[in-house]
């Protein structure tokens, strides 16, 4: 599985080169101010739309804009993919026409996002359709983590699974970079900001707390990164299991 963390890191140039060599960032569209230094020492990277971030802040994107962005860094040897441009909050139909207007020149480098209050089928069409598929959480979902979003993965599941609960297509969880959620499910990646979100919340630290900002992104990212996803989904034999998330 690969561990995609989430910027922008919020550090100075040493620190952002310091956390981000050697590892797999995402770059998000509205805040691409990390990106030259990413390409320049992670291993790969995944630009994101910043859907989640114009959701929350009730900011319109300009998807052509977008699009360009990608276009100007998808030939980058260390570009993975783009996830293609959503709307959390819409309709299957808001979503599959934004995937019908992703530029032909990018469909090569595009991943679509079925969202958890989407239908079961919807997701099954993706996984049949795209190579990678990203997993977002909404609406009564939208916390990842809680009783009622496990319910609701353990119903999605066996739709991009075959019956070996093996994926059919390479699933991506959007926001799912703890260990405590994508150890139980087939992942193929995920992403967070964990690691830059706290790394300034000192208090995790205790009173020895890492002098700068790279060494504490580096411990947090080092710890997500010591676990890996499930190989298979193993559906839980009864509502009780779900006590074991």
């Amino acid at each position: 599985m690969i561990h995609y963390h989430g910027t922008p890191c919020g550090a100075t140039r040493e620190d952002v080169a310091r956390f981000a060599k050697g590892r797999h960032m995402l770059v998000p569209f509205l805040r691409p101010e990390d990106i030259g230094t990413i390409a320049e020492v992670s291993q790969s990277f995944v630009i994101d739309s910043s859907a989640y971030t114009a959701w929350k802040q009730n900011i319109v994107i300009d998807f052509n804009e977008y699009h360009q962005f990608v276009r100007d860094w998808c030939m980058h040897p260390a570009f993975d993919f783009a996830i293609i441009d959503d709307v959390i909050d819409g309709t299957e139909a808001d979503n599959d026409a934004l995937i019908e207007a992703w530029p032909k020149d990018l469909e090569a480098v595009g991943a679509p996002v079925w969202h958890m209050h989407e239908s079961l089928e919807r997701l099954r069409r993706l996984c049949e359709s795209f190579r990678r598929v990203c997993l977002g959480s909404s609406g009564d979902f939208a916390t990842v983590g809680t009783d009622k979003w496990w319910r609701r993965m353990s119903e999605a599941m066996p739709y991009a699974c075959d019956q070996a609960g093996r994926p059919i297509s390479r699933l991506h969880g959007l926001r799912m970079l703890d260990p405590e959620v994508f150890k139980y499910l087939p992942l193929a990646s995920a992403d967070s900001t964990n690691a830059v979100r706290n790394s300034s919340s000192y208090a995790r630290f205790g009173m020895y707390t890492p002098p700068n900002a790279s060494t504490r992104m580096a411990i947090i990212a080092e710890r997500i990164e010591a676990h890996q996803s499930a190989a298979l989904w193993i559906a839980p034999p009864s509502d009780e299991a779900f006590q074991l998330f």
